[in-house]
């Protein structure tokens, strides 16, 4: 039977999901499609509705959808209740139900290249729904502090309650251990642009952009030249989309096959 899967968001031209789920697929010799759905704010129920009704097995959602699909689910896992995002969805024939795979995707990030974060200060730039999942694997992770950095820090303090919210004109002035870009500023095609300027990074020891299309952003460059650890997203995407597939086909699938992945699409992505 050949099962069909997707993506929702909003501009899907850059993302390495397809390929990255035709691998997968392949690795598990499991027959189906994984298809792209751009669509607006607006037209997003109408589209989960018929996603639901056309027999899409499951779908993992990107920008700008995470925090705002979650009010057209059935039923929200654990985490999603814990976290506040959603980036896969699971149908049913009874019901739609959200979950969130970033968390684990950034946790293996974190393991495969042996980041440790306890006792670190850390930065998040953004409050998308990306950043939910990045600050909860924060917290867990036994951080020392979270601070987040925001264009819209009064706005966003009711959604933040418990953690400092702070404008990028005060970042330079924070010491940090930590920075992890959760926006999309630098994302292809607009790589000359970055979320933060060279001297707000100064002081840092790692810094990690959720972006991986370019594989080197700005944002990257810039803590290269200051000797800053930088890594991207892109283990952090392969690692979500396994556990994606796990959820979809009620599976247990081999840690190895996401280091094997990951290592196919990273050197494709570097040619």
């Amino acid at each position: 039977m050949n099962s069909v899967y997707g993506l929702i968001g909003e501009k899907l031209a850059h993302s390495f999901s397809p390929h990255i789920h035709s691998l997968l697929l392949q690795e598990l010799n499991l027959i189906g499609n994984y298809c792209l759905y751009e669509t607006d704010k607006e037209a997003l129920p109408l589209l989960i509705s018929q996603l639901k009704e056309s027999g899409v097995k499951g779908v993992n959602v990107t920008i700008p959808y995470k925090v705002e699909i979650m009010r057209y689910m059935d039923q929200l896992s654990d985490s999603v209740k814990k976290i506040g995002s959603v980036n896969t969805v699971s149908f049913s024939e009874n019901s739609i139900k959200g979950y969130n795979t970033d968390y684990d995707g950034f946790k293996m990030m974190l393991d495969y290249f042996n980041i440790s974060l306890k006792g670190q200060r850390c930065v998040v730039l953004g409050t998308g729904g990306a950043s939910k999942s990045v600050i909860q694997s924060l917290s867990d992770s036994g951080v020392e502090s979270i601070l987040i950095v925001s264009r819209k820090e009064l706005k966003q303090k009711k959604d933040y309650s418990g953690f400092e919210i702070v404008s990028y004109q005060q970042l330079s002035s924070i010491k940090k251990d930590v920075i992890v870009n959760c926006t999309p500023c630098g994302m292809h095609p607009a790589v000359n642009a970055s979320p933060v300027s060279l001297e707000q990074i100064h002081g840092a020891e790692i810094c990690i952009d959720l972006i991986y299309n370019p594989s080197q952003t700005l944002f990257m460059k810039m803590a290269d030249s200051l000797n800053i650890k930088n890594f991207n997203g892109l283990y952090m995407l392969v690692g979500q989309a396994v556990r994606a597939q796990e959820i979809w086909n009620n599976i247990s699938i081999n840690p190895d096959v996401v280091e094997r992945i990951y290592r196919k699409v990273s050197l494709q992505a570097t040619l």
